[in-house]
């Protein structure tokens, strides 16, 4: 007589759903998954109203002398070359513009210490720039011709307004004096400008 095959209990699968439902929501709360960045960037601010127009930023270049020293250490102030005997001269004219130039910095009344009210061209910068082949020597002969064509600036005011020399003069009237003329001399990292203009020079 033929055993007769024993039959496999089928599995109460009724629950299984809701156990992978509850796993599933467990691994969704716990894990972490892990999202591809791309470029930090903002958007652009929208443009405030009062924002400078190209003209006026145009304008403000007039408050800017570029002196450049190339790898031949020739000298050129606003893409002039200029001999560094004149440099001096040239920028004392830049940093007071005495005749209220419209080509030179803009002149604002300021109220100064001792003074009162003065026109005087606070936003003017001296941009010095040379080259990575310019020599030491070449920049330091142009850093003193600027620091004294402050200095010169200084003096004469001091002996105008105060009657003394103005290293003479005591902190608080020399700071009146720097405020008149604040040295503003910009120093960029040294680029490769090469030789440029080199045949304009003597």
């Amino acid at each position: 007589m033929a055993k007769k095959k024993r039959e496999v209990q089928e599995i109460n699968a009724s629950s299984m759903a809701d156990i992978s439902f509850l796993l599933l929501i467990f691994f969704l709360v716990t894990t972490s998954m892990a999202t591809d960045k791309g470029l930090s960037r903002k958007l652009p601010a929208p443009v405030p109203e009062d924002q400078k127009t190209e003209k006026e930023v145009e304008i403000n270049k007039r408050n800017i002398m570029m002196v450049l020293i190339n790898s031949s250490d020739l000298l050129m102030v606003n893409g002039d070359v200029m001999p560094i005997n004149k440099l001096k001269e040239k920028a004392k004219e830049f940093i007071a513009n005495p005749s209220n130039s419209g080509s030179l910095p803009a002149k604002v009344a300021e109220e100064i210490p001792f003074m009162g009210t003065m026109m005087i061209t606070k936003d003017h910068v001296i941009s010095l720039q040379n080259d990575r082949g310019t020599s030491y020597q070449a920049y330091i002969n142009v850093q003193n011709e600027l620091v004294a064509a402050y200095n010169e600036l200084r003096e004469e005011l001091s002996r105008q307004k105060f009657g003394s020399a103005y290293s003479e003069l005591d902190e608080d009237r020399q700071k009146a004096i720097q405020q008149v003329y604040p040295q503003r001399i910009s120093e960029a990292e040294p680029k490769n400008y090469g030789q440029q203009n080199q045949g304009g020079a003597q």
